[in-house]
């Protein structure tokens, strides 16, 4: 596959720039191809070749933001998931990616492409802490026989209940308590012994 045209690329730079923004100011109604062309100076035919859909402006600029946050693992368990909470954190208590989600969620339950976008965005979203704990396992950090998905949402749930269901903010005193409220719950044989 050959590389995308610098001019592409600085066309979907400020065409998800823009749509990011508006989604924070204005919510689903806002994002428009219409607005964001005028917004961006992107054409509308640019933006409809890119993103045929308004489902897919927003996939594709709640994912690089997504991608953007995430970062490589050092190898060590709590630091590393600390790392990875603290930037769903700032996620959870930034307009944008806050919104994002709350439309997500709203729209999911009746709207089969926002169902789809949602399970794309908890994919892209969780794809860094599953490395972390796939990772750990390897390690015998955690136990062999830790059902990934269920770790997901132990150490995800607390965080994204909090804020948009109990309309709560918090800080990362409550992040790392949830961090190592899971790690007691999860000794390996050997810490357990110990």
């Amino acid at each position: 596959m050959r590389p995308l045209d610098p001019r592409t690329l600085r066309s979907r730079e400020a065409a998800l720039t823009s749509a990011r923004e508006l989604l924070t100011e204005q919510g689903l109604a806002g994002l428009t191809h219409g607005a964001v062309a005028a917004r961006s100076g992107i054409s509308r035919a640019t933006l409809y070749r890119l993103w045929p859909e308004p489902t897919d402006l927003v996939r594709a600029a709640v994912t690089l933001h997504i991608t953007l946050a995430q970062s490589e693992p050092a190898g060590e368990l709590r630091a590393d998931l600390l790392t990875e909470l603290t930037a769903t954190h700032a996620m959870l208590h930034e307009p944008t990616t806050e919104q994002a989600m709350r439309v997500m969620i709203e729209r999911a339950a009746v709207e089969p492409k926002f169902a789809e976008l949602k399970q794309a965005l908890y994919r892209s979203g969780t794809r860094a802490v599953r490395a972390i704990l796939t990772a750990a396992v390897d390690r015998a950090e955690l136990p062999a026989a830790l059902d990934i998905d269920l770790a997901v949402d132990q150490l995800h749930g607390p965080l994204f209940f909090r804020r948009l269901v109990a309309h709560r903010t918090f800080d990362l005193d409550y992040v790392r308590a949830v961090i190592d409220d899971f790690l007691r719950a999860h000794p390996t044989r050997e810490q357990g012994m110990s």
